[in-house]
């Protein structure tokens, strides 16, 4: 019988644990690239408020331990993240 796969993103290849924003007060966080070929909506990046356009490769995060997994999951500038 197939295992069912985690449903917070985490079964995908890539997903790193590392710690979180500076306002999370070092919780950690699972973050994954998101290529620019899958990127095919606007989102809105948490680190400075602007658009991240459709096509543009980004980093998708969320909390480890808390919250409700994948529905937290944050779309970031590259850039944005590697300041957070």
């Amino acid at each position: 019988m197939p295992r069912e796969l985690p449903r917070d993103g985490t079964a995908f290849y890539g997903t790193q644990t590392v710690e979180g924003p500076s306002w999370t007060q070092g919780e950690l966080y699972q973050f994954r690239h998101m290529g620019s070929h899958s990127a095919k909506k606007f989102y809105v990046c948490p680190g400075c408020n602007q658009n991240i356009p459709p096509g543009v490769a980004h980093i998708v995060a969320w909390p480890r331990d808390t919250g409700r997994g994948a529905d937290d999951r944050r779309h970031w500038h590259r850039h944005c993240w590697d300041r957070r």
